[in-house]
């Protein structure tokens, strides 16, 4: 039997193009629409169609070009949001309309200076709206995270009976605990009549470092959705990792859930969108970082030297890294040495390694990483 599928819903283009400095023209979008239909993502959010005429031009044309993924476009729970966005996806295959609003008392009386009446009317006008366009509609209860219980059920209630296929439920500041935000995701798969008619989503925030935990704590208590972006970039401190994400559930098989994406395409995704954006990937970046299979501890490398599993969960290839990297620096042992002296041509035996090592230490507590080019002056300067 096989492990039940998560929906990868991809929302680069919008959620992490709000990152200021991170605009991209049409061109770009299409390049990266493209090669994330290609990775495999089960829906893309192509961005905000009302927000500016570059924006719904952006929609219109990744509509167009998309042949797989179902193509999204988000609007607030307003008319004309709703008439735009649906004018902008006219000409997708699989068309969904993203509508939604502020449920939490914060955002009802702050936001809105509304009451959950009036809020609870306007979730289910949107829904009913945007249903009258397209058959695919997700609402999001936007502060779902800070949101009553009591009251988030019964407006997801409501918005399904208006015709909503996916409920998405955000953690919008990314301040649940994992424990909290999973507790409510339970909560809703057996507090809701007819929850069963429709797809939980996650959709969460890394404000505290918890976007990736608190997805998965998500989908472990029924969603199957999950809501994310390459890199994890995205509003404030960012967006749930999609390469994380989409690597938990493959690593942890007993979780039987599994994704459609190809993960070979992540790190050359990643990069892609990093050069893009002009936002540097962190080099201890989970998954897709420059470190991530990178090793300089003397400990470590001899393990990986001898078995890569030692100190590796994944293999590099499975995310399209080409292998993994022994950097040679002062903390590094007499097996890290030999192995890369070893790839260039030099094998030392045990008393020439001694040699070498000691000449080593010198120029690698001058430098912060020694080089292939550097190794074959180190063993001339040890006397070889």
């Amino acid at each position: 039997m096989g492990r039940e599928k998560v929906q990868i819903f991809d929302t680069t283009l919008r959620d992490g193009e709000q990152v200021p400095g991170c605009k991209l023209d049409t061109y770009n979008k299409l390049i990266i629409a493209d090669r994330l239909d290609e990775l495999g993502v089960d829906v893309l959010e192509a961005g905000f169609p009302i927000s500016s005429p570059g924006d719904f031009d952006s929609v219109v044309k990744i509509a167009q070009l998309i042949k797989n993924a179902r193509v999204c476009g988000l609007t607030r729970a307003v008319k004309k949001d709703i008439e735009v966005a649906a004018e902008a996806l006219k000409d997708a295959n699989n068309p969904r309309i993203h509508t939604g609003i502020g449920t939490s008392d914060s955002h009802i009386k702050f936001k809105f200076n509304s009451t959950r009446d009036k809020i609870l009317e306007r979730a289910v006008f949107a829904v009913s709206y945007a249903k009258s366009f397209v058959e695919d509609v997700e609402f999001y209860a936007e502060d779902a995270g800070r949101t009553d219980n009591d009251f988030l059920a019964m407006v997801c209630e409501a918005v399904i009976n208006a015709g909503a296929t996916v409920l998405n439920i955000p953690d919008t500041t990314g301040y649940c605990l994992p424990e909290e935000y999973g507790s409510k995701i339970k909560y809703l798969k057996e507090n809701v009549t007819g929850i069963d008619k429709a797809t939980i989503s996650c959709h969460c925030h890394d404000d505290l470092g918890l976007a990736t935990a608190n997805s998965i704590a998500g989908i472990q208590n029924g969603a199957r959705q999950i809501e994310c972006t390459i890199n994890g970039i995205g509003e404030r401190a960012g967006n749930t990792s999609l390469e994380e994400v989409v690597m938990i559930m493959r690593q942890h098989t007993d979780l039987n859930i599994d994704t459609n994406i190809n993960s070979k395409l992540l790190y050359s995704t990643s990069q892609m969108v990093s050069q893009s954006m002009g936002m540097p990937v962190q080099p201890n970046k989970a998954v897709v970082g420059a470190n991530a299979f990178a090793h300089s501890s003397g400990i470590h490398q001899d393990g990986v030297i001898k078995k890569r599993e030692t100190y590796e969960i994944m293999d590099p290839h499975d995310v399209g890294v080409t292998q993994s990297a022994i950097v040679l620096t002062a903390r590094s042992g007499r097996a890290a040495l030999a192995y890369r002296a070893k790839n260039i041509g030099f094998e030392l035996d045990k008393l020439q390694l001694d040699k070498v090592y000691k000449e080593f230490l010198k120029v690698a507590d001058r430098q912060k990483e020694v080089n292939d080019g550097d190794i074959p002056k180190i063993i001339e300067a040890s006397g070889l």
